[in-house]
């Protein structure tokens, strides 16, 4: 207990035994293709899941998303009203530079974060451009771009989601803030 209280010395290792910190390789026919389902909010709301799921229903890849992330992602998926999204700009800054993303992979995972790989068409440098997948999914959604993962991946995902949410209550009962109240002022 000891260890886990010294603070200087706090690394994601004691918390993410499991991190590959390497990026798969896959072949193409190797990949599962998801689709979104739903969305999960657990004990800690400030980490809700995107769940996606193969067609079959048989694989499902949780993907952790920031609150901000999957608000907007339930705002485009509301067709009761008018879209709204704040990724217009985004689609028709590669609309008109011919750029368009042919498909998002999962790749890689680190500590606690997933990472996926964006392939491009239409870029005179760039084929493709690796991010961390809470940054993405949201953009891939609204672009109708297809994602897919290994079932590799999916099952080290759900390894992982799973840490997380058995150590979560111990993270929240640290106050690694000291006395702040959680405002910034």
């Amino acid at each position: 207990m000891k260890d886990l209280l010294d603070f200087d010395n706090l690394k994601s290792h004691i918390i993410f035994a499991n991190e590959t910190g390497d990026e798969e390789t896959f072949h193409q026919a190797d990949l599962v293709q998801l689709f979104p389902y739903g969305l999960s909010v657990t004990t800690d709301v400030s980490r809700p899941f995107l769940l996606l799921k193969d067609e079959a229903h048989q694989y499902t890849l949780p993907v952790a998303v920031s609150p901000i992330e999957a608000g907007v992602a339930l705002s485009q998926s509301n067709r009761s009203i008018a879209e709204s999204t704040p990724h217009r700009f985004t689609q028709l800054l590669m609309a008109s530079l011919d750029i368009e993303i042919k498909q998002a992979v999962f790749v890689e995972i680190k500590g606690a974060n997933q990472y996926v790989r964006l392939y491009l068409s239409g870029h005179p440098k760039t084929n493709s451009i690796k991010l961390r997948a809470d940054e993405a999914m949201s953009l891939c959604l609204h672009l109708g771009t297809p994602i897919f993962a290994t079932k590799n991946f999916i099952g080290r995902s759900r390894v992982m989601n799973a840490e997380v949410d058995r150590n979560a209550p111990a993270l929240q009962s640290l106050n690694l803030s000291g006395d702040r109240s959680g405002y910034l002022n």
